[in-house]
């Protein structure tokens, strides 16, 4: 039994990753300070006795005695992170620093959940972890990509100074129960609109592409590319299965029996029009291939919401 730190663990990914250390029989510390994160995700965790909450900023040090973190604390969606966009650059850097700090002093192993947004609005497509991105620095979306981009300077910086054991991973477009109504990615946005007959809202011509990964794939990826000892990363995880946001949309209309039609707005500033991860690395290193469809995934993320709007 290991003793794992999971910040953010009362978020969408993090409370599917406490769930999946749980019945490993690990001990688990969710720290979370819910500004994102919801108590209703990790209630049902309260019931194992190997399970910690603790409600915290990681922007604020705290000293704690564990033997791995998984940095996972960050609003991840736009209507969030710039929300409070100062909030937002300080939780990827000051937080990070601080994860690193007690992963130094203890002599933990970190993973940073870093993302697919270091890659901007991409030049070049897939993208592989060798491409150092196309992102505008002092745009809307920076506070969160230029944030994260930091915050892997700093694990990189922290494992060459300070010999500390880091795991650093590129998230592509996750979706699955747990995510928030109001969450404003794409998946959730369309559920939501299509299950109460609204119109769908896509932004641009809706040609722009994105690759969705079921959160089951990924947490699975997350903790496999943990126990690895190759490579600190940074490795890419996600589903390189690609879609366009108008087949999505019609793909939820479909599957959600709904009434609802397709709306067109602008497309929001810096908003990237590719996004697919080249697996290459992630297929060498620990045989990562996600397995669940796109449609099996939406069924499953369709029902979660279902039960949210109408229990």
């Amino acid at each position: 039994m290991k003793t794992i730190l999971v910040t953010g663990g009362a978020g969408f990914i993090g409370s599917h990753l406490c769930e999946a250390l749980l019945k490993q029989g690990h001990y688990v510390i969710c720290l979370d300070n819910f500004f994102t994160g919801r108590k209703e995700n990790i209630k049902h965790l309260m019931d194992f006795d190997n399970f910690e909450l603790i409600r915290h900023d990681i922007i604020d040090p705290i000293k704690l005695e564990v033997d791995e973190i998984y940095n996972l604390a960050c609003p991840a969606s736009p209507v969030h992170y710039q929300y409070n966009p100062i909030k937002t650059i300080k939780t990827s850097i000051l937080g990070t620093m601080n994860m690193l700090g007690l992963a130094k002093r203890v002599k933990a192993k970190i993973l940073q959940a870093s993302t697919s947004e270091v890659y901007g609005d991409p030049l070049v497509h897939p993208q592989p972890e060798s491409y150092r991105g196309n992102v505008n620095p002092i745009g809307p979306r920076a506070c969160y990509d230029e944030g994260k981009r930091a915050a892997e300077t700093l694990c990189f910086d922290y494992h060459r100074q300070h010999k500390v054991d880091i795991r650093v991973v590129r998230i592509f477009n996750t979706y699955g129960p747990n995510m928030q109504i109001n969450d404003g990615r794409v998946v959730s946005n369309f559920i939501v609109q299509a299950l109460k007959n609204e119109d769908i809202t896509v932004y641009g011509d809706g040609k722009q592409t994105r690759s969705f990964c079921y959160v089951s794939d990924l947490v699975r990826g997350m903790i496999d590319f943990m126990n690895q000892e190759q490579h600190p990363g940074p490795i890419n995880l996600g589903n390189d299965g690609e879609f366009t946001i108008l087949e999505l949309a019609e793909k939820v209309i479909q599957l959600t029996h709904s009434k609802s039609k397709i709306t067109f707005k602008p497309l929001p500033e810096d908003d990237p029009l590719q996004r697919k991860p080249d697996l290459s690395l992630a297929r060498k290193l620990i045989n990562y291939e996600p397995k669940i469809k796109l449609e099996e995934g939406l069924i499953k993320t369709i029902e979660y919401f279902k039960k949210r709007l109408y229990a």
